[in-house]
């Protein structure tokens, strides 16, 4: 009995040894290619200058305050200001809507047409606005 015993622990030791491993990979896989950003590190890396930050929503929505330094690029206009946004491969840039949900919509518009280095910020500038973090009247 205890000859069968070992094969079978055996069989499920490599079982989970490769299980594990999959789910290593989908993780790594998952990590390389995320869609999004927190607010937290979407505003550490734009401070740093890391990042392109892209604020997609309309210019009645500016009015009520902008991230400085941000490139204002209304997704009414995207379509026609496509070549604003950078086409170095290696240029990270962050796409900020007012809640997340425009932007996460345009996120996977720009992956289509080839942007492979776009995420959206969580949360967006809804979000800032609440946590008080500076914002400017666009054109400062």
């Amino acid at each position: 009995m205890a000859r069968s015993a070992a094969p079978f622990s055996r069989r499920i030791l490599l079982k989970s040894l490769a299980a594990l491993g999959l789910l290593g990979s989908l993780v790594a896989a998952d990590a390389s290619d995320a869609l999004s950003v927190s607010l937290d590190e979407a505003r550490a890396e734009f401070e740093a200058g890391r990042v392109v930050m892209i604020d997609i929503r309309e210019p009645n929505e500016h009015a009520t305050g902008v991230a400085r330094g941000a490139r204002l690029l209304p997704m009414s206009q995207l379509g026609q200001r496509l070549p604003e946004i950078s086409t170095d491969p290696k240029q990270p840039v962050l796409l900020i809507c007012n809640t997340q949900n425009r932007s996460s919509r345009t996120l996977k518009a720009l992956r289509e047409r080839g942007y492979a280095n776009v995420r959206f910020v969580e949360g967006g500038m809804s979000e800032w606005a609440r946590r008080g973090w500076p914002m400017v009247k666009p054109g400062l």
